[in-house]
């Protein structure tokens, strides 16, 4: 069995794929995935996204803001109260993302700080979004102490310094479908070399479907896609690194319930 370490399953345009959520769980079940984190990106729509997710003991939540979504600073206590729910195993995505608009860094900074403060707090991990801000996310993580309540880094297409950097703080690494797009070179090296133990695998649907679903909406379902391709890649069963993978999720996401499908 695997698991979907990261999906965005209130995002998901079910009229373009022509199922509604229960299908899609189903779908992935089918193809051996045993359990979901469905990752908030605002507080605003947490409350709509617990909503849908509520119904299926497979199915955990996080509760964070994404980098990209910082028109407004964060409110800590609203976070901490939201995220205080049993079914939040996690907080974010939080995190830097340096790509689009320097206008938002401070606040990202900002933010990702209390993120780790409140996550140090409620003893829960974190999912880490980051992207050309290698240095400011490492010296943020180092000077909150995120090594106390560790975490993941998730979608990682960073270099192997900064993974094995993280890895030195107690962090896992996530691999989404990138890893089998033809450019990710550069990745699959990192791949290559990422400690059997400290590796995650996702979709990060609805973006980003692997190859050979490139093109469509991503979902739950292909991850097992990733998980064979990445066995391949470092040359291993596809067996070893699905048990791998989903010990190492249950390790981190200690309060994810395990085997229990709905």
């Amino acid at each position: 069995m695997i698991v979907d370490s990261h999906c965005h399953l209130d995002r998901l345009d079910f009229d373009k794929i022509g199922k509604d959520l229960p299908e899609i769980l189903t779908d992935a079940r089918a193809k051996q995935v045993e359990h979901f984190l469905c990752v908030s990106v605002t507080l605003a729509q947490f409350p709509a996204m617990l909503e849908k997710i509520l119904p299926f003991d497979d199915v955990s939540a996080s509760c964070g803001v994404h980098p990209l979504n910082q028109d407004d600073a964060l409110d800590p206590a609203l976070l901490r109260e939201l995220a205080q729910h049993p079914k939040v195993v996690a907080i974010g995505e939080t995190g830097l993302d340096y790509y689009y608009s320097k206008d938002t860094h401070q606040v990202q900074r900002d933010s990702f700080a209390q993120h780790i403060d409140i996550a140090n707090e409620l003893s829960k991990p974190l999912i880490i979004h980051t992207r050309d801000a290698r240095q400011d996310t490492l010296d943020i993580m180092r000077a909150h102490n995120a090594q106390q309540c560790g975490g993941v880094l998730h979608c990682f297409t960073e270099n192997w310094e900064m993974a094995k950097q993280a890895i030195d703080m107690g962090f896992y690494i996530s691999i989404s479908g990138i890893v089998t797009f033809k450019n990710a070179v550069e990745l699959q090296d990192v791949v290559k070399r990422l400690p059997l133990d400290r590796l995650l695998i996702e979709t990060d649907s609805p973006y980003l479907a692997p190859v050979p679903h490139r093109g469509k909406t991503n979902q739950p379902a292909y991850v097992q896609d990733v998980a064979y391709f990445i066995a391949d890649l470092k040359g291993i069963s596809y067996k070893e690194l699905a048990c791998a993978t989903t010990d190492n999720f249950y390790r981190l996401f200690g309060l994810a319930q395990r085997g229990n499908a709905s």
